[in-house]
């Protein structure tokens, strides 16, 4: 949802936003609806794309099992991971810090 309200500076920077859930499919499709989500959102009930990142949320039990920490990673056309940045649920990045890390990477 905080990318949304900047998807087209991002765009506009080439850079494709993709947001992973632990969530079912039904669940991600009532959120975008909801929230007017422009920006592919994919399930991974089982967490297997979250595990092979490292980012399940280890303290995060019973129904949120697979839940991952909120982080952005910043995967290349070549689907390499070049670089990531950190948050949690209070605090997150700017998009300008989304942008900047992205255009240092070139």
């Amino acid at each position: 949802v905080q990318r949304q309200k900047d998807i087209k500076e991002l765009e506009a920077a080439n850079i494709q936003v993709i947001g992973i859930s632990y969530d079912s499919v039904d669940v991600l499709a009532k959120f975008s609806k909801q929230h007017k989500i422009t920006f592919p959102l994919l399930a991974d009930p089982d967490s297997k794309v979250i595990d092979a990142y490292g980012v399940r949320n280890e303290r995060a039990r019973d129904r949120q099992a697979g839940i991952p920490n909120p982080i952005t990673i910043i995967v290349d056309d070549k689907l390499k991971v070049r670089g990531h940045l950190p948050g949690n649920v209070f605090k997150r990045h700017s998009t300008k810090q989304l942008i900047e890390m992205v255009k240092s990477l070139d």
